[in-house]
């Protein structure tokens, strides 16, 4: 079917028009539900754009199509109800990103790494601005705005999605939105995609029935939040934990999995500073972390560590009781204690890298990296899977950390993902609560065949 062009001046016409309607049936009847407005605007909506095609089958001399009429509908809904101009591009499962550089510029990045333009979301940049905010109010979030005073804005839309803007410290005001393709996927789901293998999929499972503390790593989009949520679901339905974010990605309250979930976001500052410096309204993750601990939780989740709250889930980590996942920027495997270390340095406390080291072998029970390997500049996709899975056994040389490499590659027959080494220190744990040993013994993993690659791994 071609592709069918929104008059979008049209399209904001209607929905004023709509709005201000909507307006007086609300002055009128307070009472009214959400289903009952929305039936109302859907019926003005429909009158509306009855008018504008009749006006233009008058003007041109030809009848305007259905499928005109309903793309006019749907796209003044969208700028009532959903996202306006973007809400196409939400809806479409395959993008994976969206990047915005100003009101006429928009970038679709999709899964499988191709990337391109499409029309303009706002006429101007007071129409994008207008946008962002509209957002902010839609996702719940009245105290966050974005202007020249709060020239950042990060959240949670509707769907998931994650966003980040940035106005007037550019020319431009820029924006991204980060799309949760696999949002409520269990790690069966991730043995269909590629991410582990069954082998992996049962000691993963198994960590989390032995409660054992499990920090996910890796880069940026490599796939953390998503195997984390994978993991979330491995928890009993009944099991009271809490989890701790900047903006809502675990969906862990919503999925209608879990019974006992206390969900807690951060809040951002209204703009003005209180008598110690501090943003005014400012809730961190910090902050956060403390009163959970009083929640009577049996486990806690961080979806991401990157501030001076490490010291806290650290604290939680050796203090409290088993079973708490979170997860961590790092570039590499091996990095990982150093990025703890860091993290430590910049607290508040300015804590020392020895006291890091020892709440990591103390609390930190194993180490989940997550990896992806990106072909598409060559022709290829992009492929995200687990590389390697650490248990932290104690305090080593030097005083840092000591690893047994539980999964690594198997770089001998061409496999990146991982693949199982040898047996964990506590295998007799994850023994206790059903896992299959016996598993391990299988050096080439369960993978049908090596991950392919255009590029062939050394051996």
């Amino acid at each position: 079917m071609p592709q069918v062009t929104v008059d979008y001046r049209v399209a904001r016409h209607i929905a004023t028009q709509v709005a201000r309607q909507r307006e007086e049936l609300l002055k009128k009847d307070p009472s009214v539900d959400r289903a009952g407005e929305e039936q109302h605007c859907l019926n003005w909506i429909n009158e509306a754009v009855a008018l504008w095609a009749h006006a233009q089958g008058v003007g041109r001399g030809v009848s305007t199509t259905a499928q005109e009429e309903d793309a006019l509908r749907r796209a003044v809904y969208d700028q009532l109800y959903r996202a306006g101009r973007l809400q196409p591009y939400l809806d479409d499962e395959r993008v994976e990103d969206i990047f915005i550089q100003g009101p006429d510029e928009v970038w679709l990045d999709y899964g499988d790494g191709e990337r391109k333009m499409v029309g303009p979301i706002a006429d101007s940049e007071e129409e994008l601005l207008e946008l962002l905010r509209e957002l902010a109010r839609d996702s719940g979030l009245a105290e966050r705005t974005i202007s020249t005073a709060n020239p950042t804005l990060a959240l949670s839309l509707q769907d998931g999605s994650r966003l980040q803007a940035i106005t007037g410290l550019g020319p431009k005001t820029y924006a991204v939105i980060r799309r949760h393709r696999v949002s409520h996927a269990g790690l069966d789901d991730l043995v269909q995609l590629g991410t582990i293998d069954p082998v992996l999929r049962e000691f993963l499972g198994a960590c989390v029935r032995a409660e054992k503390n499990v920090m996910i790593a890796g880069k940026q989009k490599a796939g953390k939040t998503t195997l984390l949520r994978a993991m979330l679901r491995e928890f009993d339905p009944e099991c009271r934990f809490a989890t701790i974010q900047t903006e809502d990605e675990l969906f862990a309250h919503a999925g209608g999995y879990h019974r006992q979930v206390v969900s807690l976001v951060a809040r951002e500052s209204n703009g003005e500073k209180d008598a110690t410096g501090r943003g005014a309204g400012e809730v961190s993750l910090l902050d956060l972390m403390h009163p959970a601990l009083r929640m009577s939780l049996e486990r806690i989740v961080v979806g991401e560590v990157r501030g001076p709250e490490v010291v806290a889930m650290m604290q939680a980590l050796t203090n409290g009781a088993g079973g708490n996942l979170c997860t961590i920027h790092a570039r590499r495997p091996d990095i990982v204690f150093d990025r703890i270390a860091e993290l430590y340095a910049l607290a508040q406390e300015n804590l020392s890298e020895q006291l890091a080291y020892r709440q990591i072998a103390n609390g930190l029970d194993f180490i989940v990296y997550v990896s992806m390997t990106d072909e598409t500049q060559i022709g290829g996709r992009r492929h995200r899977y687990v590389s390697r899975v650490l248990e932290v056994t104690g305090i080593g040389e030097n005083g840092r950390p000591a690893t047994n490499e539980v999964f690594a590659p198997g770089a001998e027959f061409g496999e990146v993902r991982a693949v199982p080494q040898m047996d964990p220190g506590c295998i007799d744990d994850l023994r206790r609560v059903g896992f299959d040993s016996t598993l391990l013994q299988h050096r080439q993993g369960l993978w049908k065949e090596p991950l392919p690659l255009l590029v062939e791994v050394n051996r």
